[in-house]
């Protein structure tokens, strides 16, 4: 096991009474600043609120285990409230006020994309916590993600339809920088997955009612199985619809609903068949004793459980991976210029963490491949191990 190995295990068991008594080392040297833009209030608040509370919870645990390199880390955070235009402002503060060393934010793919050119000006490395494929795709000189690309979770989701004996697939999606990105994928890799769209229907971030939608889905000729392209109320809304119209098609939903979250706000007993490609880290119990991300998914689960008495989501799990690859940079390019980091960002192999083994390169800037995927099925108010 390497040193680094040992260290995040450290960190995941690290108690509260070892935060208040950190060691003096973790107070040497100049800090290091990093900073965060999430969407921890807003329509988006359900993935920003873990991934605030993951990031403030291990800088802590970081500093009290002596910081990186001997300096402490610095986390500045700021709330885009789910808003684009406001995400880049805060980028911009971040970048020529704040003078952060580094960036492991943007909650959704909107504002991603707002901040991404002022991070990219500045070669200021940043490590996304959002899904779409754009955000890497053309790969971005200083742009990295920790979640599994949309494009992988439609090829996930058609390869169970297909398993199933199905082909034939109506969409609803949001119209939000998510669900256009996916509902796009979808339609590129349909054919060569052996399915067919027949029907393509849409919703707007207020709507608060999709039943006429899926109304037209359901009345489309041939229709075998519905997928949603979409993140936050929306689904739930969707999946409330879908109960409500007695619809009997299998229902697949997104890696942006993986959260007991979702659950409850479509009701246990809607969402119950629902299925969607995630991260291990909703089935962390269930996995084989040999898998390599079991043990890190159970200490990350437990550690964020016990500190903030609420189910953990892939969400914080995504910020706890994008934390511990730049640190994990750091350390090895025992610098936080941006180039060097960078260079050792990209650099990462064998990265166990909570969406993966993360093997980055030059051409790949979230290095994880579809085995990364887990498909699951909401069967009696918990996500439940259906497949690899």
């Amino acid at each position: 096991m390497s040193l680094i190995s040992v260290f995040r295990r450290g960190l995941l068991g690290l108690g509260t009474a070892a935060l208040i008594a950190a060691p003096a080392m973790a107070q040497q040297g100049q800090p290091i600043r990093i900073g965060a833009v999430l969407s921890v209030t807003g329509p988006a608040s359900f993935l920003g609120d873990p991934e605030d509370k993951t990031l403030r919870l291990y800088v802590n645990r970081i500093n009290a285990a002596g910081g990186v390199n001997g300096r402490p880390l610095q986390l500045i955070v700021y709330d885009d409230g789910g808003d684009a235009n406001r995400a880049r402002t805060f980028a911009t503060r971040l970048v020529e006020d704040d003078r952060v060393v580094a960036m492991v934010g943007g909650t959704t793919t909107g504002t991603t994309m707002a901040m991404r050119p002022v991070f990219e000006d500045a070669r200021i490395p940043f490590i996304s916590l959002a899904g779409g494929i754009e955000i890497i795709e053309p790969v971005a000189p200083f742009t990295f993600k920790t979640p599994h690309t949309d494009r992988m979770a439609c090829e996930k989701i058609f390869a169970d339809i297909r398993a199933r004996g199905l082909t034939r697939v109506g969409m609803i999606s949001g119209t939000d920088g998510f669900g256009q990105s996916m509902r796009g994928q979808c339609q590129r890799v349909a054919g060569p997955a052996g399915i067919t769209i027949v029907a393509d229907e849409q919703y707007g971030p207020r709507d608060s009612d999709m039943t006429p939608q899926l109304t037209r889905i359901r009345n489309t000729a041939g229709v075998e199985a519905i997928v949603n392209a979409g993140f936050g109320q929306g689904p739930a809304i969707v999946t409330r619809g879908y109960a409500q119209l007695g619809i009997r098609l299998p229902l697949y939903q997104s890696h942006g609903v993986a959260s007991a979250q979702f659950i409850e706000l479509a009701t246990p007993a809607a969402a119950e068949g629902v299925r969607l490609p995630a991260a291990a880290l909703l089935v962390a119990e269930q996995l084989p004793e040999n898998d390599p991300q079991r043990r890190i998914l159970i200490d990350y689960k437990t550690t964020f459980e016990r500190e903030f008495n609420q189910p953990v989501s892939t969400f914080g799990g995504h910020a706890y991976d994008g934390l511990m690859i730049l640190v994990e940079a750091m350390r090895r390019a025992n610098s936080t210029d941006g180039t060097r980091l960078r260079d050792a960002i990209r650099a990462t192999r064998g990265f166990v963490g909570t969406g993966g083994v993360v093997n980055m390169s030059a051409t790949d800037h979230m290095g994880l491949d579809l085995s990364a995927f887990k498909m699951v099925e909401i069967r009696g108010g918990a996500f439940r191990l259906i497949g690899n």
